[in-house]
């Protein structure tokens, strides 16, 4: 806790930056919050539910969900909408793209605000949530042209719009750099878009943007609601053309299923347990920034790296390396200022994480904790809630301490899940099989890394990691513009994602075509 004393700057509050974006987009906005999107109409329909900020406990305004009968709806309108969208020339739909993009660069610190309140970002990633999106879109406005004009071999062929409109149900944690993103480029190769804005948070956020993007003519639709009621209607209908899907392993599988009898192009991107190999290594220096690194946003992302697998003979100085890094880690409420400072963006701290996205949370991975600690885990460091930044007197059950355990048994849901949250476990083995097979462990993962002196040994290790992207003595994340993303195993199902193989994966090409991916009948991976 901070013995100075701390506050909110006024022109920092929830209501102050919601009533800047009411201002901007009041179109999008019914006198009790957001409304949903039905074909280029915002309408005030749908069941309030009220939503809370993980920052502070505060009420943020209530949520209008929507059913299943209006989601069908909104789905069939969309694929009204999509036919005429996929027959407009190219170049009218980069121009509605780039204006699209020029207007949330506009609104890019509210917007940024707007995920610091709903999310709990702290100032610094809230920015590059909006400004990843932004550079990343401009990039695939000038490169669009070519990618249309091959084929996935590389040779010239002409791609197409899908035949319905492409569905995207997103997790909460990068509602611009991921799925705005992602609707971009659906929109700029020809595709009419469907969105689900997570329950979770970023309802705020993602309206703001969808209003920009419907003022410039895009076809978009965004609806709120429970994945349960909507599920028929934005996976299964058969006006989608494809579902790009962003969650967890157990609701990935759930969505699977439903798609199975389908045939639907999907990219489904679900959870595994990204690993640290450590292997015959010794530049501590180096590892000691990037273990900090690696805690950004209580290491609620989908490239988090919550397990360390350490050679016993080094455990001594892995350990005198991170231990102190996790003493050092920052966090606390991302919008508490000091009373010397003058109230701008400029003055909000330099958090390593703020809370997490709810209470819930946090008391569900203290439950994690207690159950792998009641089968045996070694807890080497247990941070305090109490070290934090706050407000005086805030509610702060939403955040979460850094935790790390040695060795999680097996019967521990720790030991084979990713904790999405700033837990992390160690797995000390001898032998370069027990490595690898602890690096396995999730059955397929997104990222991981091994770190080791011997590079080209350590590549030869990395070819038998389960994992897409595979670094060595450095971090791999999802990505930007040309840089491929997808997972192994049952990380991923569907097409790959990223640079061509998003506008691949969003468009039809020559009849035949094997798109890079996850697939039940084979798996095709690029050069990563």
């Amino acid at each position: 806790m901070s013995d100075t004393q701390l506050h909110v700057p006024e022109n920092l509050t929830w209501s102050a930056v919601t009533g800047r974006v009411r201002d901007l987009v009041g179109e999008a906005f019914t006198d009790d919050g957001p409304a949903n999107l039905v074909d280029g109409e915002w309408r005030a329909i749908g069941t309030p539910s009220e939503q809370i900020s993980p920052n502070d406990g505060s009420s943020l305004g209530t949520m209008l969900k929507v059913d299943s009968a209006t989601a069908t709806d909104a789905v069939q309108r969309a694929a009204q909408t999509h036919r005429g969208w996929a027959g407009t020339e190219l170049d009218e739909r980069r121009r509605k793209v780039a204006a699209s993009l020029d207007a949330l660069e506009g609104a890019r610190d509210d917007l940024a605000l707007l995920l610091a309140w709903e999310i709990g970002k702290p100032w610094k990633a809230a920015c590059s949530d909006v400004d990843r999106c932004i550079s990343g879109v401009r990039w695939y406005v000038d490169e669009i042209e070519g990618m249309l004009s091959r084929d996935v071999e590389g040779a010239p062929a002409k791609r197409v719009a899908l035949e319905g409109p492409v569905s995207n149900i997103a997790s909460w944690n990068y509602p611009m750099s991921v799925q705005v993103h992602a609707e971009l480029v659906q929109l700029l190769a020809g595709n009419g878009v469907v969105a689900k804005t997570p329950t979770q948070g970023g309802w705020m956020t993602l309206t703001v943007a969808h209003a920009l993007m419907a003022r410039e003519g895009l076809p978009v639709t965004l609806l709120s609601g429970d994945g349960s009621e909507l599920s028929d209607a934005l996976i299964r209908s058969p006006e989608i053309g494809a579902l790009a899907f962003v969650g967890g392993r157990s609701n990935g599988g759930k969505v699977a299923a439903q798609l199975a009898d389908t045939g639907k192009r999907h990219m489904l991107e679900q959870e595994g347990l990204n690993t640290w190999g450590i292997w015959e290594f010794s530049d501590w220096d180096a590892f000691s920034e990037i273990l900090k690194k690696g805690f950004e946003y209580a290491k609620q992302r989908c490239t988090a790296y919550p397990r360390f697998v350490v050679q016993r003979k080094l455990v001594d100085q892995f350990l005198a390396t991170y231990l102190p890094v996790l003493d050092g880690v920052q966090f606390g409420h991302p919008l508490a200022v000091d009373s010397s400072s003058a109230g701008g963006t400029d003055d909000l701290p330099a958090l390593d994480y703020g809370p997490l996205i709810s209470a819930g949370k946090a008391e569900e991975l203290d439950e994690s904790v207690a159950e792998a600690l009641r089968h045996g885990a070694i807890p080497l460091y247990r941070g305090s809630r109490e070290n934090g930044r706050y407000l005086d007197g805030q509610d702060t059950s939403a955040y979460h301490a850094p935790v790390s355990m040695l060795a999680p048994p097996g019967a521990s849901r720790l030991m084979h899940e990713e904790p999405f949250g700033p837990v992390d476990s160690i797995v000390v083995v001898d032998t370069e099989a027990e490595l690898l097979a602890q690096m396995n462990a999730s059955n397929g993962a997104l990222v991981a890394s091994i770190a080791s002196d011997d590079t080209d040994h350590a590549e030869r290790l990395a070819e038998q990691v389960q994992a897409f992207k595979v670094g060595i003595n450095k971090l791999r994340s999802r990505g930007d513009k040309d840089e491929a993303f997808g997972g192994r195993g049952e990380s991923w199902k569907g097409a790959f994602v990223g640079g061509e193989y998003l506008v691949q994966a969003v468009t039809e090409g020559p009849p035949g075509e094997n798109l890079f991916g996850n697939f039940p009948g084979y798996h095709r991976y690029p050069a990563t």
